[in-house]
């Protein structure tokens, strides 16, 4: 309640400063010169120093602009600095607190399905990046994307944020079988090797193969093996246990034609099956207390240590892990298996990624100058932008061999050596990723590094669009979001709940207790809602 509470104050401290404020200021800076349809406005303005300040919702994001060779490459080409603002715990409460108190600095990235997105727009505490565009720049139609900003633009019209790893549905057209989903089931090679590679689609076989790694590998480097991992639990959940698992089991978003959110317990017996699985994995000791009170950075840390046996895991987060496991022994790395299978055996349907993409970034109304903001943003997504944030520096940290971008060979040592290196000190492959466009990446021949390599590909022929579920959230305040978050909030109290239940028939309870809770709560309305947004996805999307 308290959160819910913040969130309405928040809403009615940012309605305020609306009617106080009046109507939208577009003012640039004096001395900034527009762009045209033609000419980008940042080649106009590059000889202005100015700094941003870019607010990114992610407490482990670490990076700081200018350490990096390609940060003050791109600097000095623009004339823009950067300084990221990150939250240091909560993200919600730290965003929630500058919302409320109109302190949104210039630039703001955070996922596409936050609630602050929608709040942020309805209190009028963002600039619609069209506005921006007519005024100051538009160019930046030239280089969007069409179908990114059809599917971004709001009731009234506007477009208030653009996305990064966005995949069209002519993305999916054009590179067809060569797109690869983050959803991995995820093992330690040299020890499932020695196991006899079994076989871990059935519930039998998934806890014979974790009782024989427990059994076989009792420590690593003297301290305690963890059988089964997955991402953090949260107040709401845990991604792995939801779509991960679900996507694993091809568990359709859609019961009876009505959404079903895997966010909310779906109750399908396919899903029920698992869910018990993993219940008696944890009172075997096969999922130990670390899963369910760890952090992203200790997760990370450990899977470096190379102290899981199997993870349900996001694949391209694992990258340091995976480099520091590949020096010390390449046999050690994580490599992507068949995970969790229905009854029937169906393939897995793993998600990639949709048109929503992961994150949106806005140009907030406080930004100190909106023309060099929306001009940046431009660069950014451009062509240019985008080998300058991907390759870095010509001749530099990349050549062009056969009219391909490829990074040079002491660049690729050490990003495939030592990722972390590589970002603070070079900045390529994306470490600013805040808008980059991995679609158009698919245009050049791939070349993973030997630790990377098998996960990703391994995916490929697994890899379905999920755009027609994106963007299914409420409008904060509204009933339907209320219910819903009443509901996620339960759900995340229940989650562990049913993992650690002492008997099959403890789990039952909680989980018939938890359906009954969701239907008195309202889940219909919600799913009623839900369905209604999907279908206008679909219609958007041709289909």
């Amino acid at each position: 309640m308290k959160k819910i509470a913040f969130v309405l104050l928040a809403l009615l401290l940012a309605t305020s400063i609306l009617f106080a404020g009046g109507a939208k200021d577009t003012s640039a800076s004096k001395g900034t010169v527009s762009g045209t349809a033609t000419e980008p406005g940042w080649k106009k303005n590059a000889d202005k120093p100015i700094q941003f300040d870019w607010y990114i919702n992610f407490s482990w994001f670490a990076r700081q602009w200018g350490d990096s060779k390609v940060s003050k490459y791109i600097t000095e080409k623009t004339g823009v600095d950067v300084r990221f603002i990150v939250p240091a715990g909560n993200e919600a409460e730290k965003l929630n607190s500058m919302i409320a108190g109109d302190t949104l600095p210039d630039l703001i990235t955070l996922g596409w399905w936050e609630s602050q997105v929608g709040m942020m727009i309805d209190s009028d505490l963002v600039i619609s990046l069209n506005e921006l565009a007519d005024d100051y720049d538009p160019y930046f139609f030239k280089v969007a994307n069409s179908e990114k900003i059809g599917w971004y633009t709001q009731a009234d019209g506007n477009i208030y944020g653009y996305p990064n790893a966005s995949y069209t549905p002519a993305d999916y057209e054009n590179y067809k079988g060569k797109l690869t989903s983050n959803e991995t089931f995820l093992v330690r090679k040299d020890m499932y090797e020695a196991l006899g590679s079994p076989d871990m689609s059935t519930p039998e076989g998934f806890l014979a193969a974790l009782r024989a790694a427990k059994a076989k590998f009792p420590t690593v480097n003297g301290q305690t093996l963890i059988p089964l991992c997955f991402q953090e639990f949260t107040d709401t959940g845990n991604a792995s246990i939801e779509k991960y698992l679900q996507h694993f089991l091809a568990i359709s978003p859609e019961t009876n034609n009505k959404f079903d959110d895997s966010r909310l317990g779906v109750d399908n017996p396919e899903y029920v099956r698992w869910l018990k699985t993993f219940r008696q994995a944890a009172s075997e000791g096969l999922i130990p207390m670390d899963v369910f009170v760890d952090k992203r950075s200790q997760i990370e840390e450990k899977a470096a240590q190379g102290r899981y046996f199997a993870m349900l895991y996001q694949n391209w987060d694992m990258q340091a892990a995976q480099n520091a496991l590949y020096e010390r022994d390449p046999n050690s790395v994580y490599i992507a298996v068949q995970g969790p299978k229905n009854t029937k055996k169906d393939d897995h349907v793993l998600a990639g990624s949709g048109v929503a993409g992961w994150t949106v970034t806005l140009i907030s109304k406080n930004c100190k100058d909106k023309a060099r903001a929306i001009q940046f943003l431009t660069y950014l997504i451009s062509e240019e932008g985008q080998m300058d944030t991907n390759f870095g520096i010509l001749n530099d940290t990349y050549t062009m061999v056969n009219g391909i971008p490829t990074l040079t060979p002491e660049v690729k040592k050490v990003d495939s050596t030592d990722k972390n290196k590589q970002e603070n000190e070079i900045g390529v492959q994306y470490t600013y990723w805040m808008l980059m466009d991995t679609a158009w990446q698919e245009q050049w021949p791939k070349e993973y590094a030997p630790s990377l390599e098998q996960p990703q590909l391994w995916t490929q022929p697994y890899v379905t669009s999920y755009a027609a579920y994106d963007n299914t959230d409420m409008v904060p305040g509204t009933d339907e979001a209320l219910i819903f978050e009443e509901i996620q909030r339960r759900w995340g109290k229940d989650l562990p709940q049913l993992l650690l239940a002492k008997s099959e028939a403890d789990f039952d309870k909680i989980w018939n207790d938890f359906q009954s809770f969701k239907k008195a709560k309202g889940f219909s309305k919600v799913q009623d809602y839900q369905t209604t947004i999907m279908n206008a996805n679909k219609k958007k999307l041709g289909m």
